[in-house]
């Protein structure tokens, strides 16, 4: 079973936090699929790894790009590893079939939105109950702090 990470945003947008993440795990050699709720989120989010930051660049395509396979970073709405990915980063409450198949996982939800937050217990509750290792990450104004 695989580690899953819960992180819960409460001080900045997901368009703020996620370039950051991704940063850090590519850097620490992860591959990396991110998946969305629709291919109109995954178009919204590939501009935003594009503007995020003007001296910052994160290598990442979707299927308009195509060359899946070379992607460190692969953008999609679909349940699909192309790229061989060690991390699944899933967003918009995109509950994830393949889940077992990755050796680490990160589920970012909005905490400022009740249903969201819901969404995320039950979510925790079901992969908790299939026997993942599992984290919490609350956002605070300083960063990210682990909680119990």
């Amino acid at each position: 079973m695989g580690e899953i990470s819960f992180y819960h945003l409460s001080s900045t947008s997901l368009e703020r936090a996620l370039p950051k993440l991704l940063e850090r795990a590519w850097i620490q050699g992860h591959r990396i699929v991110l998946r969305a709720a629709s291919p109109e989120r995954v178009e919204h989010l590939t501009a935003t790894l594009w503007t995020y930051e003007e001296a910052s660049f994160l290598p990442h395509g979707s299927a308009r790009d195509g060359n899946a396979a070379t992607q460190p970073i692969w953008l999609t709405h679909r349940g699909e590893n192309p790229n061989g990915a060690s991390l699944l980063v899933v967003v918009d409450g995109v509950e994830a079939e393949d889940i077992g198949t990755y050796p680490r996982c990160a589920d970012l939800f909005d905490g400022n939105d009740a249903g969201a937050v819901e969404d995320a217990r039950a979510r925790w509750r079901r992969v908790r109950d299939a026997g993942h290792t599992l984290t919490y990450w609350q956002q605070t104004v300083s960063g990210w702090e682990r909680k119990s």
